[in-house]
C-alpha cells in the first residue's frame, strides 16, 4: 500500500488510541469497528507515518483493508453483505477509479511539494472528492512561457485529470505592478502595449498545451476533460477606483504580515531595496484569488514554492473577507545543473514558444539531461504511470548509451508543448544533426537548414560546373590559407554532408554533395560548421 507523505503539522502522537478508534468509527459509521481488537489496530495505525494518519482515511485501499480485516477475524458475527455495502457506500464513493481524484497523491511523484495551510491538509482531501475550480496564474513579462512554468502547467493538468476544473489567470493587470518574488532587484516596467501584446500570446500558448493534452496524450477519451477558462485578470481591475480599492481591500492586510514575507524581507536586505508598487503585488495577487472564489468557487492556487506567500496573503484576505478556507499547493521550482532557477531573468529560459526555442532545441534539452536526473523528470513532467517510469529505467540499466528514458521524456515534453507535428519536426531535425550517412539531411528544407545551424555561417554560391571541396571551403573562410585547406582535408578532417571527402580537388556534384534542398554541410573537425546554399537558376 503505498501511503501518501504529505507534510502535515498535524501530530497525531498526541492523540491517544481511544480518540483515533472514535475517529476511524466516525468516518466509516460502523458500530463494528469499535469492537476489533485495540491490539491488532494499534499495530497497524501506528505502523504508519503519524503525520499522514487522516490521508489513510480517505484512501480508497482503506475500505479493502477493513473489509479484509473483519472477514478474517470476525467471520461470524459480521454481516459482509452490510459491510460491504457501508463501506462502498461511505467511502468508495469519494474515491471510484473515475474523476475526480484525489491529485494530492502527486506528492509521491515530487511534483507537489508542499500543502497551505499544512494542518487542514485533512480537510482539502475531502474538498478534492468532488471536482472543485483549481488556478495559477502567469504575468505576460515576455511573449512566451518557458520550462520553469511549464511544472505547473503540469500540475494544473494532473488536476484536470482529476475531475477538476483548471483555472489559468494571465496577469494582464499585475504585470503592471511588477512580481518581486526571487528578484534581486527592480523589474523594468512594461507598457500596456506589450502587456497587451503578451497577454495575447500567453493566451495563445496555454490554450494550444492544454489542446495538445487532450488531443495526443489523454488515453481516456470517452472521458471528456473540463476545458480549461483562460482568464486575463484585468477584467476585475478595469472598472476599480483606487481610493475604493484601498478603503475595501487595502484594510484587510496588516503592514507586519506583508513586511514579514519572505520576497519582500530578501529586497529590503538588499542594497536596492524595494520599491512601493512592487511591495503591493502580493495584494493584488490575493485579490485575484478573492475574484476567482467568488466567481468560480475557487479553493485551490497552485503556484512555485517562491510564491507561497503571495499564496498566504490570498488565503488571509479570503479568510476576512469571506470567513471560507481555501488551500495553496506549491510546486518545486525547476533550475539549472548550477542550481540557478530557469527563467527569463537568469537569461537561460528554455521557452515553450517555437520561434524562440525550437522544438528541436526543447528536445534535445531533456535529451542531454544528465542521468541522475531523468528519472525524477519524467515523474515531474510527464504523465507516464510509475510503473512505466520504473519499466523505462530498468531498459536504460541496460543499454544506457540509448538514451531510453532520455529520448522518452523528451517525446513527451515536446509531443506537450508542440503537438505531433512540432515532435515529428524534432526527431528529424536530430536524425538530420546526428545521422552519420548525411540522407536526412535532404529531408529537410533550406529554411530548416539554417534554422538548424542559426549560429552557422552561410554562404550564398553560384553552382559553377567543376567546382572543386577546395575551392568552396576558401569562399566560405573555412581557412585562411589554402595551404591549411589542403593539409587538413587531406589528412581526413573535412566532412561533407556528414562524410569524410579526403581529396582537395574533389568536385561537387547535385544529388552527391549537393543536396535537393540546395543545401551543402561543410564541417571542419569536430564541431565547426558551414553551410553553402546554391542559388540554382529558377
Amino acid at each position: 500500500m503505498g501511503i501518501l507523505a504529505m507534510p502535515l503539522s498535524v501530530n497525531f502522537r498526541l492523540m491517544s488510541l481511544n480518540a483515533l478508534l472514535v475517529s476511524f468509527a466516525s468516518l466509516l459509521q460502523n458500530t463494528y469497528i469499535q469492537k476489533l481488537k485495540k491490539t491488532t489496530l494499534q499495530r497497524y495505525i501506528f505502523s504508519l507515518n503519524n503525520d499522514n494518519f487522516c490521508l489513510f482515511l480517505f484512501q480508497p485501499w482503506c475500505c479493502q483493508f477493513i473489509f479484509e480485516f473483519m472477514s478474517l477475524n470476525y467471520p461470524l458475527m459480521m454481516n459482509l453483505r452490510v459491510v460491504r455495502r457501508l463501506l462502498q457506500s461511505n467511502i468508495c464513493r469519494h474515491y471510484s477509479t473515475n474523476p475526480p481524484r484525489d491529485i494530492l497523491s502527486l506528492h509521491e511523484r515530487g511534483v507537489f511539494q508542499s500543502v497551505f495551510p499544512e494542518v487542514y491538509t485533512s480537510d482539502l482531501v475531502r474538498q478534492l472528492s468532488q471536482s472543485i475550480s483549481i488556478y495559477c496564474g502567469f504575468d505576460p513579462t515576455a511573449d512566451s512561457l518557458h520550462i520553469g512554468n511549464l511544472l505547473a502547467i503540469v500540475g494544473l493538468l494532473h488536476c484536470q485529470r482529476g475531475g477538476h476544473q483548471p483555472l489559468c489567470v494571465v496577469g494582464g493587470a499585475t504585470a503592471l505592478i511588477g512580481d518581486p518574488s526571487g528578484k534581486t532587484t527592480d523589474r523594468q516596467p512594461m507598457s500596456p502595449f506589450d502587456i497587451e501584446n503578451n497577454t495575447v500570446a500567453l493566451t495563445n500558448q496555454l490554450n494550444h498545451i492544454f489542446a495538445n493534452h487532450e488531443e495526443y496524450i489523454w488515453k481516456h477519451q470517452h472521458k471528456k476533460l473540463k476545458p480549461v477558462k483562460v482568464i486575463n485578470n484585468a477584467e476585475w481591475y478595469k472598472n476599480e477606483n483606487v481610493l475604493d480599492f484601498l478603503s475595501r481591500v487595502g484594510r484587510s492586510f496588516r503592514m507586519s504580515d506583508m513586511l514579514s514575507r519572505e520576497s519582500v524581507k530578501s529586497r529590503l536586505r538588499s542594497d536596492e531595496g524595494m520599491n512601493f508598487t512592487e511591495f503591493t503585488y502580493q495584494m493584488f495577487q490575493s485579490y485575484d484569488w478573492l475574484q476567482l472564489y467568488q466567481r468560480y468557487n475557487c479553493l485551490v492556487q497552485i503556484g512555485g514554492n517562491d510564491q507561497l506567500g503571495n499564496m498566504v496573503s490570498g488565503y488571509e484576505l479570503i479568510q476576512k473577507c469571506l470567513g471560507k478556507r481555501v488551500f495553496g499547493l506549491t510546486v518545486p521550482l525547476v533550475t539549472s545543473t548550477s542550481g540557478d532557477k530557469l527563467g527569463k531573468t537568469a537569461g537561460n529560459a528554455v521557452w515553450l514558444d517555437y520561434n524562440k526555442t525550437y522544438p528541436f532545441d526543447l528536445y534535445q534539452y531533456f535529451v542531454n539531461l544528465k542521468d541522475t536526473d531523468v528519472e525524477n523528470y519524467l515523474k515531474l513532467f510527464t504523465f507516464l504511470s510509475d510503473e512505466e517510469i520504473r519499466e523505462v529505467m530498468r531498459a536504460h540499466k541496460n543499454n544506457e548509451h540509448q538514451r531510453i528514458p532520455h529520448r522518452k521524456l523528451a517525446d513527451q515534453v515536446t509531443l506537450l508543448v508542440h503537438g505531433e507535428s512540432g515532435l515529428k519536426e524534432a526527431k528529424r531535425w536530430t536524425e538530420a544533426l546526428f545521422d552519420k550517412s548525411g540522407s536526412s539531411l535532404s529531408t529537410l528544407s533550406a529554411k530548416e537548414m539554417k534554422s538548424l545551424f542559426s549560429n552557422v555561417p552561410c554562404t550564398k554560391m553560384i553552382p559553377e560546373a567543376g567546382i572543386t571541396l577546395l575551392e568552396a571551403c576558401m569562399r566560405c573562410q573555412c581557412f585562411s590559407r589554402e595551404v591549411d585547406a589542403n593539409r587538413i582535408i587531406t589528412d581526413g578532417g573535412v566532412y561533407v554532408n556528414h562524410g569524410r571527402v579526403s581529396n582537395p580537388d574533389t568536385v561537387l556534384l547535385p544529388g552527391t554533395h549537393i543536396l535537393a534542398n540546395n543545401i551543402t554541410l561543410l564541417r571542419i573537425g569536430k564541431k565547426n560548421h558551414y553551410i553553402i546554399e546554391w542559388l540554382f537558376p529558377s
